[in-house]
């Protein structure tokens, strides 16, 4: 149920406020009822109308408008709280799990999370502390209406559980459809992504964007739309059900039950104002009912992500580095490592990268050259750590490299890939850095005319490609660490500062002592690296030093 599921997820992000809004929802209801008897009471013996029964009333009245005031207000600080923590969780698990996890999971489904989901579980989250007053109310009024009559009370049970039989009947299907809404939200979204991400290729070709829009666009929307009705026509049955249950059990009350003589007129009035004066509370549940749903379907949906993301809990602060301290430039040795994916998509002949044996020195200059699909960007991936290999041994200054170590490992590259993504601020980087080095590497890059660096701010990054690739590369210059991998880094640069690239700017970190690794196609540049990989098809066909040593070669 998702009072109980949501009672759990509250008291673990606070289980003194959990206590608390419990505690004062009971008290709320508790006193609803408590002034509901009183006015019954009230009614049937106006000759006890003293100051003391007036002081009663008003205590009653104002105990519970301070138990709601008193919620509401405390509510609203929680559920603040809470998004901000699950929001900082989220992205905490995101930014820690491995990037073929993420890959896997989508960026759609990841974003809708973020957003849909986390403001689901609040909004619910600010549901439940009235759930629970109108519940404690509730059953105060049934106490109430025991204690007039225990035969009646007993045959409105009766009434009430056909009519509950029914409701559950009804809402079977409830929960079902709004998974599916939200997944078909998460379709939704990923059309409006490649909306911006291709506006480009829509705007240049007629016929592409009209069936974008009128048939992908329209698709999403209207599998969208056409859950939305279906969860809200379910939950409107649901109402009119409860209400006809209601007035059905009013109808017993005011014809069936008198002529029986099982209710007195003094209880019947008390069941006719009490059953009145519980359509409120039960309109309210009724109302809440979707909302905690949906909060119940958003909240399995977050903890599904921080599972398929991360099978361990982490804190939002990161985790010591676990390695040795290395005062030079390290060599990385690879043997016989190998890394597969597409498995996990059923396809029958997975993309193997590997088994790949190398040794990357300081102070080298590597080109891994091969065709398109040949594996260069996994052997990126792999090489730099975002990749978890299947096997082999990844070796870093001699230190093997495992899950315990490997953001330790990552921590030692600095890497621009071919679909990098360029960040409006310098994060990660101190202040005296940036405005002693900043100013001399934009100069270096040609863009000191074009960009300035402010606060540890781009002052624009509307540029073309070639120079955000520049600004990346400047971002890479300043994290000064041992390792560079360029992805394709030269082929947005004009052929003038193409030449700067591979005369001036890779020769000066090698000079420094840093190992690079540069993926290309600029077979005329070879000859001033150290060494040359060919892939194909994940595999490593040729392997020279350009001293003209051939270290590895197949066919």
């Amino acid at each position: 149920m998702p009072l109980g599921r949501f009672f759990r997820f509250v008291v673990q992000r606070s289980s003194s406020m959990a206590w608390f809004m419990l505690c004062v929802g009971v008290l709320s209801g508790l006193l609803s009822a408590g002034v509901l008897a009183f006015i019954n009471y009230l009614l049937h013996h106006p000759s006890d109308h003293s100051l003391l029964f007036v002081l009663v009333f008003i205590s009653l009245v104002a105990g519970k408008i301070l138990a709601n005031l008193g919620s509401h207000i405390l509510l609203v600080r929680f559920s603040q709280d809470t998004i901000l923590e699950l929001s900082l969780s989220l992205c905490a698990k995101i930014v820690r799990a491995p990037l073929l996890r993420s890959e896997r999971r989508g960026t759609s489904h990841i974003l809708v999370t973020l957003t849909d989901d986390v403001s689901w579980v609040t909004w619910a989250i600010q549901c439940f502390p009235q759930f629970l007053m109108s519940a404690a109310l509730l059953l105060g009024c049934g106490a109430f209406l025991a204690w007039l009559s225990w035969s009646v009370f007993l045959g409105v049970l009766g009434v009430t559980a056909v009519s509950v039989l029914g409701h559950q009947w009804l809402h079977s299907n409830v929960r079902t459809i709004i998974a599916a809404s939200r997944e078909a939200r998460a379709a939704l979204f990923q059309r409006f992504r490649a909306l911006t991400d291709g506006l480009k290729e829509l705007l240049m070709h007629q016929a592409r964007r009209q069936e974008f829009v009128d048939g992908e666009v329209r698709e999403a929307a209207a599998l969208y739309r056409k859950t939305n009705l279906e969860a809200t026509r379910i939950q409107a049955l649901l109402g009119a059900w409860n209400q006809v249950s209601l007035y059905a059990l009013l109808g017993f009350l005011i014809f069936l039950f008198p002529s029986v003589g099982f209710l007195s007129p003094e209880a019947l009035t008390g069941y006719i104002v009490a059953m009145i004066y519980m359509m409120g509370p039960i309109a309210e549940i009724i109302g809440m009912i979707p909302t905690l749903e949906r909060g119940q379907v958003a909240l399995e949906n977050i903890e599904r992500l921080g599972i398929s993301l991360d099978g361990e809990s982490h804190d939002v602060q990161t985790k010591e580095l676990a390695g040795p301290e290395l005062a030079i430039t390290p060599s990385v040795q690879w043997t016989d490592v190998m890394f597969s994916y597409g498995e996990e998509k059923g396809e029958e002949t997975p993309f193997t990268l590997g088994p790949i044996s190398l040794e990357l020195c300081p102070g080298e200059l590597v080109f891994v050259i091969g065709g398109n699909g040949s594996g260069k960007s996994t052997l990126v991936k792999v090489l730099s750590g975002l990749y978890e290999p299947l096997r082999g041994d990844m070796r870093l200054a001699g230190t093997l490299i495992t899950n315990t170590n490997r953001e330790w490992y990552r921590e030692h590259f600095s890497v621009v890939f071919s679909d990098f993504y360029l960040f409006q601020k310098l994060l990660g980087q101190s202040d005296a850095q940036v405005h002693r080095l900043a100013p001399q590497y934009l100069r270096l890059l040609h863009l000191d005319q074009k960009v300035t660096v402010q606060n540890r701010t781009f002052s624009t990054l509307d540029l073309s490609q070639g120079q955000r690739k520049r600004l990346a590369l400047l971002t890479a210059y300043l994290e000064d660490r041992s390792i560079y991998v360029f992805d394709e880094w030269a082929a947005d640069q004009d052929p003038q500062y193409k030449e700067i690239f591979y005369k001036v700017l890779l020769p000066d970190l090698r000079a420094r002592g840093k190992t690079v690794i540069v993926i290309t196609h600029d077979d005329r540049y070879f000859h001033l690296g150290n060494q040359v990989i060919k892939l194909e098809d994940g595999k490593v066909v040729e392997h020279v030093r350009t001293d003209g040593e051939r270290i590895q070669s197949h066919g």
